[in-house]
């Protein structure tokens, strides 16, 4: 089966890598987003999947707008593959591209749709509480994420799982599960099933303003964003900006899922929590220092820890670090 792979962040250098190596597949060509210039010394970066490419000696193609690319159009017609696969490539497909290859182009998205089409899908699932996830494959046409699927795979999410932690776990996945699609229309053993649009969510670009921190939410809506949009969540620290890189949500729903070291201290955590009522302490309000493990804030609903900060002009650190560091006391504020 000859193809010609879409893709450009790390998450999809698993699926190239494995559609590289498996046997009956031949991938003539890659596409992926031009080079970058990125950081502080602005030096220019090749995308992760382009560099995986590069180490196989499969020939690339970077073009600035692909629909209006003629060169990359007609690259890609004289490939004669039998199939495109799109992975976070980054650019819209045109009708012309996407009805090039024999047997069309298969696009593995971040969940279960029609949940979450669009370009965050991982983080935003995270945002919103869901417990499992997935990676679907489906036939693509000129929607947005709205193609016939053909195979699903399942995930579990963790109470402390990342978004990039449940990104590495989809895109091997992704991988498994293109392949096992790939093989299926090869030998035209897949029946592909429209997607219910009366059902579907979206999971748009996240936006600046989605980092900051509302400490009038409840604790775990506050731990679901700093975890779904890690490591970028932030609030202020006695005038300056502080990043909130990982929490854990303190009390009865949650000791079952979090680690020993915590549940260790549920005393001290309940103890935090009956003097935070007598004070009347408002969201926001540092309400106790749990040895070795950080700050406690009290937030809308509930206390959250503060397990890994990184203030501003200094390294991350461990929310024990950062008591010690800053000489917290109890009854401070965060912004």
């Amino acid at each position: 089966m000859r193809l010609v792979f879409f893709g450009t962040p790390q998450f999809a250098v698993p699926s190239l890598e494995r559609l590289l190596a498996e046997p009956g597949f031949e991938v003539a060509a890659v596409v992926t987003q031009p080079d970058r210039r990125r950081g502080r010394g602005n030096r220019v970066d090749a995308s992760p999947v382009k560099q995986a490419a590069v180490r196989a000696a499969c020939p690339v193609l970077q073009p600035a707008r692909i629909k209006k690319d003629e060169a990359t159009l007609t690259a890609l017609e004289a490939t004669q593959a039998d199939v495109f696969v799109v992975v976070a490539y980054g650019q819209l497909l045109s009708a012309r591209i996407l009805d090039m290859p024999r047997l069309g182009s298969i696009n593995g998205h971040g969940s279960l749709l029609p949940a979450y089409r669009g370009a965050a899908p991982i983080q935003w699932c995270i945002v919103n509480g869901d417990r499992v996830t997935g990676m679907t494959t489906m036939q693509m046409n000129l929607g947005m994420d709205t193609g016939d699927m053909l195979l699903k795979s399942h995930l579990p999410i963790g109470l402390l799982d990342t978004a990039g932690e449940v990104a590495a776990a989809l895109a091997q996945q992704c991988a498994d599960l293109l392949v096992e699609t790939l093989q299926g229309l090869q030998a035209g053993t897949l029946s592909p099933s429209p997607q219910d649009d009366t059902l579907a969510t979206y999971a748009p670009l996240i936006q600046k303003e989605d980092y900051q921190l509302d400490w009038g939410k409840a604790a775990i809506a506050l731990h679901n964003q700093v975890r779904g949009f890690y490591p970028n969540c932030v609030a202020t620290f006695r005038g300056q900006p502080l990043k909130v890189m990982a929490t854990a949500p303190l009390g009865e729903p949650y000791w079952a899922e979090l680690p020993s070291e915590l549940t260790a201290l549920r005393d001290a955590v309940e103890t935090i929590a009956a003097e935070a009522i007598q004070r009347h302490s408002p969201p926001g309000t540092i309400v106790g220092l749990l040895k070795g493990q950080g700050p406690v804030v009290q937030t809308g609903d509930g206390l959250l820890l503060l397990r890994q900060v990184k203030p501003s002009g200094k390294q991350a650190q461990a929310g024990a670090d950062f008591v010690n560091g800053s000489r917290l006391q109890v009854e401070e504020f965060l912004g």
